[in-house]
């Protein structure tokens, strides 16, 4: 008969196995499982084999962490291990080089990722590993099951909060079943322990007793109501859109309406691979009446948001595709030259495109299937699952033919396009405004400005195109790309559309399919190794225009050769001229007294001679000065020490520190505190029991706050599970911009009275005494237990 400790541990095993269940959707293909599964035994066995000797408790655990390390070190680094399993110094940098290319390849691809990343399988099996290990070691080795459900909520959580919400109700049915087997077979291997178990009455005629399973069939019972209620009581309750990490949006939703959004896509999925593809496959074949085929950008989607680390398109909303033509497209005058030109493109049975790939600014679409209409970036994109697999359709498009002499003429762009196409974030390197101010140095109108950063990428800056170098993310990817000067069309893109955005010119990327290669039937065959992306800015009265800065791709745009009005290739490496190097005239005060003059008995005249302080005897002495300075200091900081205090603490907690992944949970808890305990300042007690988006939600709702300051408080509080679940915390940029954000709604939304006193006496001030009253009481329990034996002694005798 199975004994309740391998019972226990094949539970746990279950469960970690199951829980994992839900990673699945985020990578194809799912063979993984099965060599996690394996591994995952493995650990399992060994820890199984330490009980059994028996090993002491911490013995045990850290025997399954070595087999653990050996196994990752086996399947993903044995070539630098030693007889393949030793993990030594070059192992772990494998590793390390391993999970920096599983970030990239998370950062670059879309859901499902593609299981050829071993980054990407090693942060899947290791976090399997690790969170079964966590399980196995509460569960069985310390006996305490109930606490082992953290880790496989984390688990869950981090794959629910990627995925895209299709099937989570599925994957948290099975995640749940194995937590409750683990339950169970904890419940059974405790009641084996007190022996037989009496069930109550009999139930048969014959008196035979009910069996030895009562309480277990009583917990079954319970265990079940409780996930036939987590199941059910959400199908209630208002969605929630976005996962833990946010990091793919809900899809264009909406339902036939005309409304509905859509959110943030990855639109740069597998983009290098296609360009490095070694097979071209085709992608689309194209019939247009265009005259010049160079010219046929397809267009699939615009990015406009910059984070400082990617571009995507922003959470716009969506409507019906209109049914005659579209409106004309945003900034464009009439006096600029157009033709309406017919496409007829079709997609190959393989191609599964959600966006749909269309020369720009298209005037008329015909396409059949449920297709949405986003007016600001004017593309379709699916409903419902809609894809381009297979499809026809036919697109009227117009062929815009500005001249340089309008761009250069253009005026300023509307407000709103300038607010919402300008933006940059602070953590962008200030090695990009200044490198496109030299680049541009003495450009006579923003057009000529564009120019020259086009010039400068493909022509006269000496870069090189090169579909091997990875995309990079972080805020220093575009200083890098400048700096290393290799890259293809997303380094160049993004890095000429930041560029234009810090010289004030309204700036966009555009992604989809450079011009194809023509057929001998007169069609064009777009492949792979045509995807591209390039920069789009907004001049007013000709509209959103092309750019092309990626060298050997694509075509030169006319309208940018050199009969603009002036032709003129700047020097990259001529100098800012914004500060002069020129000499002052005048010497400084302190250079201008010589050593001559500090010879007399005069001396050289101090610039303020009233702040001296006297020298002779006369007057009373200087540490008389000090001790009223400081009496003074004393009795002003007394009233003031709570406001002191609090700003003290902010300022730690919102330091510079903490920003690489070594110490990103403590960081981030830092800033969690700091943002409870603003808004506890104005009146919102902070509830410890509530999960983190809870928390969130609540001080949004009793801190009534605006659309802005609510969104810094989810994106603190995501950022906050992020770290309390996930595998391998990641740092959150922006979070101290989101808790001044938050701190100003609160201040906004609050009256003068609350704001002064949240700024004089700050509720929170309270955690000083707590903490000095958990000093004192440390301190007082160290002294009675240091006391001499004869002490205590006699004072249990008086």
């Amino acid at each position: 008969m199975m004994s309740g400790r391998v019972r226990l541990t094949l539970g746990a095993w279950a469960a970690t196995l199951m829980a994992a269940c839900a990673l699945l959707p985020l990578v194809k293909p799912a063979t993984w499982i099965v060599q996690a599964a394996f591994l995952l035994a493995l650990q399992s066995g060994v820890g199984a084999a330490a009980r059994r000797v028996p090993l002491a408790r911490p013995l045990t655990v850290a025997a399954q962490a070595v087999v653990t390390v050996m196994l990752l070190t086996f399947v993903f680094a044995r070539e630098q291990a030693l007889a393949g399993l030793i993990p030594g110094p070059q192992a772990f940098d494998r590793f390390a080089l391993l999970l920096q290319q599983g970030g990239d390849d998370i950062a670059r691809y879309a859901i499902p990722a593609p299981l050829e990343s071993d980054g990407i399988r090693l942060m899947l099996i290791g976090g399997v590993l690790v969170i079964g290990l966590l399980v196995d070691t509460l569960a069985v080795t310390f006996r305490s099951a109930a606490p082992a459900g953290l880790p496989l909520l984390a688990l869950y959580s981090v794959a629910a909060g990627l995925s895209d919400g299709g099937t989570d109700w599925l994957w948290f049915l099975v995640a749940a079943a194995g937590y409750l087997m683990l339950l169970l077979a904890e419940g059974r291997d405790r009641l084996s322990q007190w022996g037989r178990v009496f069930g109550g009455a009999p139930r048969g005629a014959g008196g035979e007793p009910g069996g030895a399973v009562a309480p277990v069939r009583t917990g079954r019972r319970i265990g079940v109501v409780a996930l036939g209620i987590a199941l059910v009581v959400p199908l209630g309750l208002p969605a929630m859109n976005g996962g833990l990490l946010d990091s793919v949006g809900a899809g264009a939703g909406g339902g036939p309406g005309g409304g509905g959004t859509i959110s943030a896509v990855n639109p740069l999925v597998s983009l290098r691979d296609s360009l490095n593809a070694d097979d071209d496959q085709q992608v689309l074949s194209v019939k247009t009446e265009m005259e010049d085929v160079s010219d046929l950008y397809l267009r699939i989607v615009s990015l406009d948001d910059f984070d400082g680390t990617t571009w995507k398109p922003s959470r716009r909303s969506i409507t019906a595709v209109p049914d005659g033509p579209f409106p004309a497209p945003v900034g464009l005058s009439p006096d600029v030259k157009r033709t309406e030109v017919d496409t007829t493109i079709s997609a190959a049975d393989w191609y599964a495109q959600d966006w749909l790939p269309m020369p720009y600014p298209p005037s008329d679409v015909r396409i059949s299937g449920n297709w949405r209409y986003e007016p600001q970036g004017m593309t379709l994109v699916g409903d419902h699952g809609q894809n381009t697999r297979g499809l026809t359709y036919q697109v009227r498009s117009l062929d815009v033919r500005p001249s340089a002499e309008q761009l250069a003429s253009a005026g300023p762009p509307p407000a709103d396009v300038e607010r919402d196409f300008t933006e940059l974030p602070d953590s962008l390197p200030s090695v990009v405004g200044r490198t496109a101010r030299q680049v541009t140095a003495g450009a006579a109108d923003p057009y000529d400005q564009a120019v020259k950063l086009q010039d400068w990428f493909a022509v006269t800056g000496g870069f090189e195109y090169d579909t091997q170098v990875q995309v990079g993310s972080g805020s220093q990817a575009i200083a890098r790309f400048l700096k290393d000067k290799q890259g293809f069309c997303v380094h160049f893109s993004f890095a000429m559309a930041a560029m234009a955005r810090s010289l004030g010119i309204p700036a966009r990327v555009a992604v989809g399919f450079a011009p194809g290669s023509p057929q001998a039937d007169g069609s064009v065959s777009v492949g792979l190794r045509d995807a591209h992306a390039w920069p789009e800015l907004y001049f007013e009265g000709v509209g959103w225009t092309r750019f092309e800065p990626t060298p050997n791709r694509g075509s030169i745009p006319s309208y940018t050769l050199p009969d603009s009005p002036d032709g003129s290739v700047p020097d990259p490496a001529r100098p800012s001229q914004a500060a002069s190097t020129a000499p002052s005239a005048t010497p400084s005060a302190s250079e201008s007294c010589t050593p001559e003059q500090k010879k007399l008995d005069g001396g050289c005249a101090s610039e303020s001679p009233q702040a001296a302080l006297p020298t002779d005897d006369d007057g009373p002495k200087w540490y008389a000065f000090l001790l009223w300075a400081l009496a003074g200091l004393a009795v002003l900081a007394l009233p003031l020490a709570p406001m002191l205090w609090r700003q003290r603490t902010r300022a730690v907690r919102l330091g510079a520190h903490g920003r690489n992944e070594a110490d990103v949970a403590l960081r981030t808890l830092a800033v969690w505190q700091e943002l409870t305990d603003t808004a506890w300042d104005f009146g919102i007690v902070p509830d410890e029991s509530q999960t983190p988006r809870t928390a969130a939600a609540r001080i949004v709702r009793l801190g009534d706050l605006d659309a802005t300051a609510a969104a810094s408080v989810h994106r603190v509080a995501n950022a906050v599970e992020q770290v309390l679940y996930a595998p391998h915390p990641r740092p959150a940029a922006g979070l101290t911009d989101d808790v001044h954000r938050a701190a100003a709604g609160l201040g906004a939304a609050a009256g003068r009275a609350a704001r002064l006193r949240a700024l004089l006496v700050p509720r929170s001030t309270v955690r000083v005494v707590w903490a000095a009253s958990a000093w004192w009481t440390r301190v007082r329990e160290r002294a009675v237990a240091m006391r001499p034996t004869w002490w205590k002694a006699s004072g249990q005798q008086g």
